[in-house]
């Protein structure tokens, strides 16, 4: 299959703008766009397994289907902010805005999906919860990859533990034992599959080392969240979800520290009622890259007719 196109949009912010990058795979005219966000330090190609799987169900549909893949900005090919204090939510739903506007003036968009992993998946809750924004078009389905509007405390101080102090490493292979090691929740991967979603997350240093793709500075606003905010931010983050008209399917790695049993139940219970589905054996979060997960996906976004 071919490979994606690497393209960017020019964002504003206070500080003369950014570029974001995207990864497009399919279709460029196609009306069916799906747009997958990856998590908080990972980057767009995270989705290349299952960008290539939603591609050959829509062609064996015979449907057209565009999958585009952003890379947020300070991660993948996307500029690094000259404020850290960018690195927050309303520069990202911001970027999507551009990107949207911008995928919708290259060809039509009507219909509209989004795969959002943690991070990724808060920010197409925002989208599809702010009726006011400019979308192209109404957000049709919403795939919520191990993340509500209740974010564990435990699970933000995992991740702050190691958010921004990667460094460097001698090879490729060291890189990718480290991320393996810290990224235990992703579930069991083959070393074939770990070095696939390791390779795009590293950048060559001059001196033959290897350093991670996005600028340590994301971790600046990340430090200054405290528990009492976390939950001050969650009734927010509860009003959005409840007006999210969207058809909704919510993943949650039945290990996660992040999404708890608790808030997967209570988000089946309330907003858009989604369908809940757990995989066994794997944390926080569930990479798609496994054939069962890639079903689930697959079966929700291009069902039969």
């Amino acid at each position: 299959m071919t490979p994606p196109t690497l393209a960017h949009v020019a964002c504003p912010d206070a500080h003369g703008g950014h570029r974001m990058a995207y990864w497009q795979w399919g279709d460029a005219a196609a009306p069916h766009l799906v747009v997958c966000t990856h998590g908080l330090s990972r980057q767009g190609r995270d989705f290349d397994v299952l960008a290539r799987a939603l591609l050959a169900r829509a062609a064996a549909q015979g449907q057209a289907l565009r999958v585009v893949c952003p890379d947020v900005v300070g991660r993948g090919e996307s500029d690094w902010l000259k404020d850290p204090m960018g690195y927050q939510f309303p520069t990202y739903v911001g970027d999507m805005l551009v990107l949207l506007n911008t995928l919708q003036a290259q060809a039509p968009i009507a219909t509209f999906d989004w795969v959002g992993t943690s991070m990724g998946g808060l920010i197409g809750m925002t989208l599809a919860g702010m009726p006011d924004l400019p979308l192209p078009a109404p957000l049709h389905r919403l795939v919520l990859n191990d993340v509500g509007p209740v974010i564990e405390w435990q699970a933000l101080e995992r991740i702050g533990q190691y958010l921004g102090k990667a460094g460097t490493f001698d090879s490729v292979e060291a890189a990718a034992a480290r991320m393996r090691e810290i990224s235990a929740g992703f579930g069991p991967h083959s070393d074939e599959q770990w070095l696939a979603l390791s390779r795009p997350m590293l950048r060559p240093v001059p001196g033959s080392s290897w350093r991670m793709h996005y600028d340590p500075a994301i971790a600046v606003p990340y430090g200054a969240l405290t528990q009492q905010s976390a939950a001050d931010g969650e009734a927010a983050l509860w009003q959005l979800y409840d007006r999210v008209q969207a058809e909704t399917l919510v993943i949650r790695g039945a290990d996660s520290d992040l999404l708890s049993p608790a808030t997967a139940q209570a988000m089946a219970a309330r907003g858009p009622r989604p369908r809940v589905v757990e995989f066994a054996g794997v944390g926080h979060a569930p990479t798609l890259v496994a054939a069962d997960q890639v079903a689930t996906v697959l079966d929700f976004l291009l069902p039969a007719p």
